[in-house]
């Protein structure tokens, strides 16, 4: 079997290129690569004994994570250094880990800004007038 490798890139606003040897992009064809049906895609995919659909029983002994805590997880911080470096109360941020509340909207806002560029919210939080 012949392999290639394609080397692509998602930008900012969802569409994906294809990047070249030579550093340039290309965007991707707007037909798929492979001319495959819904059929035979779901036939393929069921045929895939590491890919099996979740059953109802499945889905329901799966915790769902916090976004919070996938955030503070990827940032590779304890709850404590979280906390204080984005100065949200550690009590908070324990309580939306598991789930007893949730972030309002300004604090969804927050995180989700935090998520885009942690060391730049960093920066800004160290910075005191004087």
């Amino acid at each position: 079997m012949n392999e290639t490798t394609i080397t692509a890139r998602m930008h900012k606003d969802g569409t994906v290129v294809e990047v070249l040897a030579d550093g340039s992009e290309r965007p991707f064809p707007e037909q798929p690569m492979r001319h495959m049906t819904e059929e035979e895609i779901h036939a393929v995919a069921l045929s895939d004994p590491d890919a099996q659909p979740l059953t109802d029983e499945d889905l329901a002994r799966m915790k769902r994570v916090s976004r919070v805590k996938i955030i503070r997880r990827a940032l590779q911080l304890t709850q404590e250094e979280f906390a204080a470096r984005y100065h949200i109360p550690l009590g908070t941020l324990r309580d939306w880990e598991q789930g007893r509340s949730e972030p309002d909207q300004t604090a969804k806002a927050y995180l989700k800004v935090i998520a885009a560029n942690p060391e730049a919210i960093y920066q800004a939080l160290q910075f005191t007038p004087h």
